[in-house]
């Protein structure tokens, strides 16, 4: 069974996770991405993930649509034929997380970097939190090839990716 994943900002960090999902071919197959938490409507996000000004063009098919006849515009996106619900909320505590039965979230706003802030996902009924920056109160920063043998799925629930230059020179080191 995937694990659904939710990617809450979906600026240049969130669309370059979703892109190496899609590219490393696990979307809708270990990993399911099944919302993405972000102010912008979901026919702007469309064009932004298939027209990516440093990426290129996206490969596959790209669209959005309503989720139902009532809403007002579009907040579905739908990439390659997987359908992803596009949400927005102030704090992540009022994302609706546990309804679509989240795993994990990406946090990549960069808003909610501290665990206090981040453990919203949580509240809001996710099981994981992986911070995209260098976070406060964090469970456990990882940097993978440096010290992922530390992480413990058990007891880790908030944690950082470190920064991006981090993982920039940790395969050099």
């Amino acid at each position: 069974m995937a694990i659904k994943v939710a990617i809450n900002g979906f600026g240049r960090i969130g669309r370059l996770v979703f892109r190496a999902l899609v590219e490393q071919g696990l979307l809708g197959t270990t990993l399911d991405v099944v919302a993405v938490g972000d102010i912008v409507p979901a026919d702007n996000l469309a064009y932004l993930v298939k027209y990516d000004s440093t990426q290129g063009k996206f490969n596959g098919t790209v669209s959005s649509k309503k989720s139902s006849p009532d809403k007002a515009e579009d907040d579905v996106l739908v990439i390659n034929g997987h359908e992803i619900l596009v949400v927005s909320a102030k704090s992540p505590a009022e994302l609706p997380w546990a309804k679509l039965g989240v795993d994990l979230v990406i946090e990549s706003t960069g808003l909610f970097t501290e665990a206090e802030k981040a453990k919203g996902h949580i509240t809001a009924g996710a099981k994981k939190v992986i911070i995209s920056a260098p976070a406060k109160g964090e469970d456990i920063t990882v940097v993978v090839g440096v010290n992922d043998d530390k992480l413990d799925i058990t007891k880790h629930n908030i944690i950082s990716n470190a920064s991006c230059t981090t993982n920039c020179l940790a395969p050099l080191v």
